[in-house]
């Protein structure tokens, strides 16, 4: 059995679910449409055909994730082959910013609102520490 030829081009939203940006194909979908999805800094509607070389940018919460298209898969492929498709150009301060977002939404508790849980306490032990 061998495996089949990556494709010259496909569909946006099938692309962003096959190199696992998003979980569901629909969840990608619905992000195309809600404009959270642009291709060489153009909003990209989900049928949009994605082309190696082109770079494709992700809004994800306070994150903008930057990929270069390297390959189009054929179908969904494993977290280790990813790489092989695109390339991860995201600055390190885009995940900064949401780390940071993390420990804020942590940190900013109102006072007298109640002793964290254990579980709270863990999280909060465990976003200070990194």
């Amino acid at each position: 059995m061998s495996k089949p030829a990556p494709a010259s081009a496909n569909r946006l939203d099938k692309w962003l679910w096959a190199v696992r940006v998003f979980k569901t194909r629909s969840l990608a979908t619905d992000a195309c449409r809600a404009g959270s999805v642009e291709i060489n800094d153009q909003p990209a509607k989900p049928a949009r055909e994605v082309r190696s070389g082109e770079q494709v940018k992700v809004r994800q919460g306070v994150v903008t994730r930057t990929l270069a298209v390297v390959a189009v898969p054929p179908a969904r492929v494993g977290a280790r082959l990813v790489a092989t498709y695109c390339t991860e150009l995201t600055p390190p301060e885009e995940f900064e910013k949401a780390r940071e977002q993390r420990v804020q939404h942590f940190l900013a508790r109102e006072k007298g609102s109640g002793r964290p849980t254990k579980r709270d306490r863990r999280l909060i032990d465990h976003l200070l520490e990194s």
